[in-house]
Parts: structure tokens; C-alpha cells; sequence
């Protein structure tokens, strides 16, 4: 065992022991994995491991202001992993140093939920490489100084994995590892207590199987059997198929769906804190075997129940979390002209600990459900129902005088809810002002696009772009030929990367040239500033005007303003900033901070230059 092998290891003994003990009570087994800890430590390629050294060193490396995301599905966006490397000029291009690469471990076609059923943990889908292409991707990326992350999908696995096959048969032993009932009696009283997911497309907790003569708990979709985290076999295992990823050049593991992993009778089955210790032991298994490593937690739910995720200062759990109310309030703002709730959205973000690192984003792989702040909407006289409605009916575009184009997604006509499908650009008005040909609206929605990221880049944490976003890719219906994607409206917004689009970024006569140029000015402007940064003081300021927000970010005595202007109108944003000159960054332009007139769909950085 080395000596920094070691100084981990004993740093974390006692806690890791302790943990797993009230956990398991298994001490063969804990004894178990602390071996297999060391074996994947020496496995560790030595350019992993100085890399881990080096970002122990600048413990804060993700929490600065070069750090910009962007996801995407390998097969949609270069056709396999070979293909993504030979386009790493391109993402250097978009400023971008740190990858989602979408689920792209090996899933039954058909029945994968996107690539979220996996069925061999140390697999790579064929269609998208190998497990040698991973790492020649992972090392090709580290010598760009982009970082790559992957989803780890925790919760369960799909009915095809070899473990499902053996229970599916019989075997104890692996029918352990799930949740195997031979009567309906505890599925009905587990249902009591545990919402659904998907209670249109999939609905209720449980699967019958006829040829097993057993239900088994399928919390998602019938093919993605829940594992059955009890089973101390089944953390074990799952820690050694976290570690092997992390040891193909993996640097950030994205924990998908973390708050259901641990399930007990009489209980929502999410939340719970058994869950709590399961994800502060995988830090600190990161910690021993692998440091330069990240997690982020996939946590869709309000701030009051996202934030545990973090853990605390002397007992952290993720190093990173989505900032999934926020996108959702984002788009309520876009529909209602009215920054109220996302204005108390932010100042809930704002007033937490510095520390906590959140990502920003517009829109990614998955659909908008609108879980909204209805608490303040009633205390405003909006009915929870009649608003859904209307978001939905909005960015359907069949009201508020919408500009959007898209998809419902799951919608339930017993309850009238739904969830929502598109593209930013297909929202903001690009995909409608081309089908129509109309310059004047092109115009604009391509304004409130450029305003939207603006603003994102403007929040506290690390903005992440969706792939096809930067060049105003809308939305993609031929889905809807593919028999597969067909029942899943998600696909409208999963189209393949354009390159013949991608080609015209340079051209600012295009819309994608409009685009890609607007944002990378953004980008670059970012990056350039220190109070950017992760952690700086970041607050709301009072605008008096509905339709404006003004977010103002603080560092080591810098000062920048943002604001922003959600409606399609001129407004005049009345703050009363008197501490001194200010700079239009984008224009160059002194001016003063009061009284600013914003274009319609228009925003400004205004930093401060000097004081009175």
C-alpha cells in the first residue's frame, strides 16, 4: 500500500467503517471492499492518479469561472466515440472544458429509458465504441483540459443485466438484489405510501412476471428493476462498477436518480436517510481511491430537499447539484412576463452556504416538469391546475401570444398534468419565425434566446449548455418515424447535431452565426471576469418593473449587474445603483446604474469602474 494510498485511507477509516457497520453489520464484507478499494487504487493509471494530486492541490478547481458544460448524445452528436474525438476542436471552439457524454453504457434496444436501463455496467454500447474508446476519449480530453462526465445509473438496472436474468430463474441469492415478492400483498401496501413516477406510461411500483411466478419493484418503467440496496452484496458491487469508471478517465460521475436508492415499507421510498450515508460513503471511497473525482447528484426536486445532497462542510456528500427549480421557474418567467418567483427562486440559491456548487441550465436531455413554487403562486390567486395548463398550452403555442413550438410529454388527463418537450430555440420563437420566413420575429426570438443564456451565465454555479443549443438547433419530429422513439415525445428535443448548421457559426449574417457568436462573447466575457466565480456574493436587486430582473455578483472588490428584460416590450429597469460609474461590458459604453431602459428581450452587464 503506498504512503498516499494509505494517508487517504486512514483519514476516512473510522467514519467508513462506522457508516457501513450501522448500515450492514457485515464485517467481511466491509472487509471486502476496503481490498477491493486498493486493488482499484493500484489499477489507477498513473496519469489519473497525478491528475487527482494536482486537483488536491486547487481543491476548488470546478468552482471557477472557466468552467462551462456541455451535454449531449454521443451517437447524435458524432456518431460514436471515435467521432466525438475528432471533434474536440469543435467543443474547444464553444469554450466548453467539461462533457456530459449521455448514457452510453450497453441497454436492450428498445427498452432503455434513454440509456437509463443499463444492462452491463462494463460495457460500452457497440453502436458507440468500446471501453478502449472511452479511455483514448478521457485522455484525449485531458490534454485539452476538458473534463468528462457520465451518468451512473444507481437505482437499478435492466431486466437484461446478468443479476435480473439468475433472479428472473430463481436464484435466491441474486433475486436478493432486487425486491422479489411471491404475492400482491406487500407491492399493495408499499403502493399505499410511494408515489408514482410515470402513472400514465408506466404506472404503479411493481411489475408482475408470469414466468417467475413473482413481483418485482420497477419504480420507473417495467424493464428497470430496483436493486435492493439492503443487500450489502449489491453496494459492494455497485462501488466496484463506480470505481472501474472512474479508473476509464471519468471525472465527474453523475449519481442518477440518488434520492429513491433506498426503499423501506411504510414510506415514500425517497429521501430517506439511509440514502444520506450510502452517498457520503461514496465520497469518501472517491476520496481514498479516486480525489479528482466529482460527484453530482441528479436531485429533481425543490432547494429544501436538494440541498442535503451537499451534506455539510465536515461531512460532504456531492460536490455538485442541478439547479432544477430555477430552469423550471426560468421558463414560467419566459410565459408570464413576471420575474416574482424566479426572483424569490434566486434569493433562496443565493442564501445558501458558498460552497454548494449548482448547475445552470436552459434545457437538457429530459422534459420541463413544471414543479413550481404553487405556495407563492396562490398566495397571487394562481390556481396550481389552470397555471400548468396554461404553460403547457404556452409553449404548445396556444396562448399568450407564444412563439414556441413543442410537445407535451406524459400528460394525464384525470389530474391535467403534463410535462413539456422542446428545444431553447424551438421555445423562444426560432423554430416558428423560420417556418413562417419572418425577419422581424427571427429577430426577436433570437434576442430573447441570447437574453436567456445571458442570464444563466449570470447565476451562481456552472452553466451547461444542451448540444445544438449554441447554434439554435429547434426541435427534430422525425422521431415520430422511428418506432422505438415514437411513444416518447422527449426525442423531439434529442435531434442529431447539425454539422451543415454547425459550419455557418462564424457567419453572423446566419442565426447560427448570430447565436454562436453572441454566446461566445458571453463565454469569453466570463471567463475573463473573477467575480464569476463559483462562489462570489450573488443577490437580487428590486427593478419595480415586473418584467425585469437585475442579479448583481460580487468578488474581491468587482461588481457586475445583470439585467434583464423578459418581455417583449421596452421596459426601464428603476434601481438606484450611486456607488459609482459603470460599464456596459458588452458595448464598452459608461453608464450609470439607474434608471436603465432594457430593449425588449434585451439585457446589459454593467460592471462598476470606479466610486464616488
Amino acid at each position: 500500500m503506498s504512503k498516499i494510498y494509505r494517508k487517504r485511507f486512514d483519514r476516512h477509516f473510522e467514519e467508513l467503517r462506522w457508516l457501513y457497520t450501522e448500515l450492514y453489520g457485515n464485517d467481511s464484507m466491509f472487509a471486502e471492499l476496503c481490498d477491493h478499494m486498493e486493488r482499484f487504487y493500484r489499477e489507477r493509471g498513473e496519469e489519473l492518479k497525478k491528475l487527482d494530486l494536482r486537483r488536491k492541490e486547487q481543491s476548488g478547481w470546478y468552482k471557477q469561472n472557466d468552467m462551462l458544460g456541455m451535454m449531449f448524445y454521443i451517437d447524435n452528436f458524432a456518431g460514436n466515440m471515435q467521432g466525438v474525438k475528432s471533434r474536440l476542436d469543435y467543443i474547444e471552439k464553444c469554450n466548453v472544458n467539461y462533457i456530459h457524454l449521455m448514457p452510453f453504457l450497453e441497454t436492450p434496444k428498445g427498452r432503455s429509458d434513454g440509456g437509463y436501463a443499463v444492462s452491463d455496467f462494463r460495457k460500452v454500447q457497440e453502436k458507440l465504441g468500446s471501453m478502449e474508446d472511452l479511455e483514448a476519449l478521457t485522455a484525449a480530453c485531458h490534454k485539452k483540459g476538458i473534463n468528462v462526465c457520465m451518468d451512473f445509473v444507481m437505482n437499478h438496472t435492466s431486466e437484461d443485466h446478468e443479476w435480473a436474468k439468475k433472479a428472473r430463474k430463481g436464484d435466491g441469492e441474486y433475486m436478493s438484489r432486487y425486491f422479489f415478492f411471491d404475492n400482491a400483498y406487500l407491492p399493495s401496501m408499499y403502493e399505499n405510501t410511494v408515489p408514482q413516477v410515470f402513472p400514465t406510461t408506466a404506472p404503479g411500483n411493481f411489475t408482475y412476471l408470469p414466468d417467475a411466478g413473482h413481483f418485482v419493484m420497477t419504480t420507473f418503467y417495467p424493464y428497470q428493476w430496483d436493486l435492493n440496496y439492503k443487500n450489502p452484496r449489491v453496494f459492494n458491487e455497485m462501488m466496484y462498477n463506480f470505481l472501474y469508471l472512474a479508473n476509464r478517465g471519468i471525472d465527474i460521475i453523475r449519481i442518477d436518480a440518488v434520492p429513491y436508492i433506498w426503499k423501506e415499507l411504510n414510506t415514500p421510498c425517497r429521501n430517506l436517510p439511509q440514502v444520506h450515508t450510502i452517498v457520503r460513503m461514496m465520497r469518501m471511497i472517491s476520496e481514498i481511491v479516486c480525489p479528482g473525482v466529482l460527484l453530482l447528484g441528479e436531485v429533481v426536486m425543490e432547494p429544501e430537499k436538494v440541498v442535503p445532497y451537499f451534506g455539510t462542510v465536515e461531512k460532504p456528500e456531492c460536490h455538485m447539484l442541478y439547479n432544477v427549480t430555477t430552469m423550471a421557474t426560468t421558463w414560467h418567467t419566459v410565459a408570464t412576463r413576471n420575474v416574482e418567483l424566479l426572483k424569490k427562486q434566486l434569493d433562496i440559491i443565493n442564501s445558501l452556504p458558498k460552497q454548494y456548487v449548482f448547475l445552470n441550465y436552459l434545457r437538457c436531455h429530459d422534459d420541463i416538469g413544471w414543479g413550481l413554487d404553487y405556495a407563492s403562486l396562490r398566495m397571487e390567486g394562481i390556481d396550481e391546475r389552470a397555471h400548468k395548463k396554461y404553460l403547457n398550452d404556452y409553449f404548445q403555442g396556444y396562448a399568450g401570444d407564444s412563439n414556441s413550438r413543442g410537445e407535451l410529454y406524459n400528460a394525464d388527463p384525470t389530474t391535467g398534468d403534463a410535462r413539456f418537450c422542446g428545444t431553447t430555440a424551438s421555445m423562444c420563437g426560432v423554430e416558428k419565425a423560420e417556418f413562417e420566413g419572418n425577419e422581424q420575429a427571427m429577430e426577436k426570438a433570437v434576442r430573447m434566446d441570447v437574453m436567456l443564456h445571458a442570464y444563466m451565465f449570470m447565476q451562481s454555479g456552472i452553466p451547461v449548455l444542451y448540444s445544438g443549443d449554441e447554434i439554435g438547433q429547434v426541435n427534430d419530429y422525425t422521431y415520430k418515424k422511428d418506432p422505438d422513439k415514437a411513444p416518447d415525445s422527449r426525442y423531439i428535443h434529442r435531434g442529431a447535431m447539425n454539422w451543415e448548421l454547425a459550419d455557418k457559426a462564424s457567419d453572423e449574417t446566419t442565426v447560427e452565426g448570430k447565436l454562436f457568436q453572441s454566446l461566445s462573447r458571453l463565454e469569453l466575457l466570463r471567463r475573463r471576469e473573477k467575480v464569476f466565480v463559483s462562489y462570489a456574493d450573488t443577490w437580487t436587486i428590486e427593478t419595480w418593473d415586473p418584467s425585469v430582473l437585475c442579479i448583481g455578483r460580487y468578488y474581491e472588490g468587482e461588481k457586475i449587474l445583470g439585467l434583464f428584460n423578459f418581455s417583449e416590450h421596452d421596459r426601464t429597469a428603476w434601481i438606484n445603483e450611486t456607488d459609482g460609474d459603470y460599464v456596459d461590458l458588452l458595448s464598452g459604453q459608461e453608464r450609470k446604474a439607474s434608471g436603465v431602459d432594457i430593449p425588449a428581450y434585451g439585457f446589459y452587464y454593467l460592471k462598476k469602474v470606479s466610486e464616488k
